[in-house]
Formats: C-alpha cells, structure tokens, sequence
C-alpha cells in the first residue's frame, strides 16, 4: 500500500469523520453537517453575536456581503436562523438562530 492511499482498516469501520470539529457540535439536527463552509461561520457568528443585520454579519465574519447573503439563504432553507425587521432602519432584518 502507498503512503498516498487511506487505511481503511486503521478507522475500524471504514469510515471517518472528516469535519475535525468532534461531530456532535455541528450535528444539531443533523443539518449543519450538509451546509457550505460559509453557512457554518455564519451560523456561528450568530451563535455568539445574535442579532445582527446581513451587514454586521458581514464584519464579524469578514465575509463578502454576496456571500453572506448566500448563507443566511441556505440557513433559512433549513430553518435554522430567523429574521425579523430591524427597527433601526426597517429596510434591512436582523438575524438570530431559531428557538
């Protein structure tokens, strides 16, 4: 066997967890484990900074402002953020994870 391929038989089953963050954390639900990297940071950022308006997720997480917005999308396709109308300035919504 080369030092390039993977040992199968050093997992036991055969199968790895290739996310590196312990499994059980990302697993909430089981959807987060599916998500793009940048959906992951935003759900985090929103764990520890909640609420905020795309804008200062956008700094937070010094992701692209496009980017963010993709996220926020694929989160809210799995219910896992919720938004609401910003009473500062009604034009934008502010983001939380869901109950």
């Amino acid at each position: 066997m080369s030092t390039t391929e993977p040992d199968a038989e050093l997992d036991g089953d055969g199968e790895t967890d290739d996310r590196g963050d312990g499994g059980d954390e990302w697993d909430r639900d089981g959807d987060l484990s599916e998500l793009p990297p940048s959906a992951k940071l935003v759900y985090k950022v929103l764990e520890y900074e909640a609420p905020l308006t795309q804008e200062g997720i956008a700094a937070e997480s010094r992701l692209c402002s496009r980017t963010v917005r993709y996220a926020l999308g694929k989160l809210e396709e799995q219910d896992l953020i919720t938004s609401r109308a910003c009473l500062e300035d009604a034009r934008q919504s502010k983001y939380r994870l869901a109950a």
